[in-house]
């Protein structure tokens, strides 16, 4: 997920706009892959901050 986050903010996004913007893309992942959304779910917690500290760090 650091490695998202990191070509995010190379591309102008701050910290927080790129994990908002994962966010955005999980959500929107799961809605459109209903079939798939548990695995989708598990794939981007696994790499999510473990607190909500990491978003603003």
């Amino acid at each position: 997920m650091q490695e998202l986050i990191s070509r995010l903010m190379a591309e102008g996004l701050t910290e927080q706009q790129a994990y908002k913007a994962v966010e955005i893309i999980k959500t929107f992942a799961a809605e459109k892959f209903p079939l798939f959304a548990g695995a989708i779910n598990k794939v981007f917690d696994k790499y999510a901050p473990k607190d909500e500290d990491d978003f603003l760090h």
